[in-house]
């Protein structure tokens, strides 16, 4: 007697993310061609399951998609079903749970970020047979080195801090640029580092504005008349509080962080003669082609997690750790974020080439891992 052919179900949950394409491409041929599976897109994430809005897809639906950014499915961060608040925060995962069953899915890959992840936990132990695979700009899902998106984002930033420069040198000014990452620092850090910034603050870092205000003046006193500074989204000063930009109730995320790099230029105008001025790149960041890394990252998680699923490896996130592909249980990645260690080497690279992050001396947590890859 034949066995029916393996049907998986694949959706890209959260905020867009460069590289989605890609990973949605990469899992959906890897099946077809590899298991002779049937493939069912669920659209705009999570909903797609809650409200059954899918389509089948083909290995001609994904054909020339690689190098666009966004997804063909369409992504949602109010859909969470366990929270779900279209209806008013309603807990609608039992009827997640019944669409994957009336759709007879053996599994369901779930590509997104940590609420994602936290949400594919939670169907889990409902029973659903589920395999994430890690994106999101910010750098910040726990059990992976690296997450698909976070190059391009980087790559966005450091081009928009390398064209200020020359602004900043022109009119002698103090810039500064407010990147993306919630409450992590990643895209800071690395954009920062490799635009030559003078300042980068981060979350993991309380900073302190006098000492902020000090290397701004120090450089103009020794003929730098211009200073750069990175600042991430979630940073905040020493004693302060972060930014709230704004909060949106109809989503299971509801604090919306921007404005950090507008409070402090104002902090800044307060102590020095030297004009402030602020640019938040905002969701650029997210937009646009992926970068090459990205694409081959995408692409190298998309085929693992068809992978685990025709050798019925569920419950897991696929990953990268110390250069290698891996498989980490999804319990170790739900409600987790991942932040900067304080002894990354790209901070100290950083600090050996003069580099401030906004305090006199940094309190290296030596109780963190070593990280690896210049993390």
């Amino acid at each position: 007697m034949a066995k029916d052919p393996l049907r998986v179900g694949v959706l890209t949950g959260g905020g867009d993310c460069p590289g989605l394409n890609a990973a949605l491409r990469a899992v959906t041929k890897t099946l077809i061609l590899q298991h002779d599976a049937e493939v069912v897109g669920i659209r705009d994430g999570y909903r797609g399951l809650v409200e059954r809005n899918v389509q089948p897809l083909s290995y001609q639906d994904v054909g020339g998609i690689l190098t666009r950014g966004g997804t063909i499915l369409g992504a949602s961060n109010k859909a969470d079903p366990f929270n779900y608040q279209p209806r008013g925060g309603a807990n609608v995962s039992a009827q997640a749970v019944s669409t994957c069953r009336s759709l007879d899915l053996n599994a369901l890959v779930a590509i997104g970020g940590d609420g994602t992840m936290s949400i594919a936990h939670g169907l889990s132990e409902l029973g659903i047979n589920i395999v994430g695979v890690p994106k999101t700009i910010d750098n910040d899902l726990a059990g992976t080195d690296r997450t698909f998106g976070f190059d391009t984002a980087v790559s966005i930033a450091t081009e928009a801090i390398d064209r200020i420069h020359t602004t900043a040198q022109s009119h002698h000014r103090v810039m500064i640029i407010e990147t993306m990452g919630r409450y992590s620092g990643w895209i800071a850090l690395h954009a920062g580092v490799a635009s030559g910034t003078d300042i980068i603050l981060i979350p993991e870092i309380e900073y302190d504005i006098e000492e902020v205000a000090r290397v701004c003046y120090d450089r103009q006193q020794g003929g730098q008349r211009f200073t750069i500074i990175a600042i991430a989204e979630g940073a905040k000063p020493q004693e302060g509080e972060r930014v709230v930009r704004e909060r949106v109730d109809k989503t299971s995320d509801s604090v919306r962080l921007g404005g950090i790099g507008r409070v402090l230029a104002d902090d800044l105008e307060d102590r020095m003669e030297s004009e402030v001025r602020t640019t938040i790149l905002g969701h650029m960041q997210r937009g646009g082609t992926p970068t090459a890394y990205d694409r081959n990252l995408a692409t190298a998680f998309g085929a693992r997690a068809a992978s685990r699923v025709a050798e019925e490896t569920y419950g897991v996130m696929v990953a990268l750790q110390d250069g290698a592909f891996t498989d980490v249980p999804l319990s170790d990645v739900a409600d987790r974020t991942r932040t900067v260690p304080l002894n990354s080497p790209l901070i100290a690279s950083a600090l050996d080439v003069g580099t401030s992050f906004g305090v006199d001396e940094i309190d290296f947590d030596t109780s963190d891992t070593e990280p690896s890859n210049l993390a």
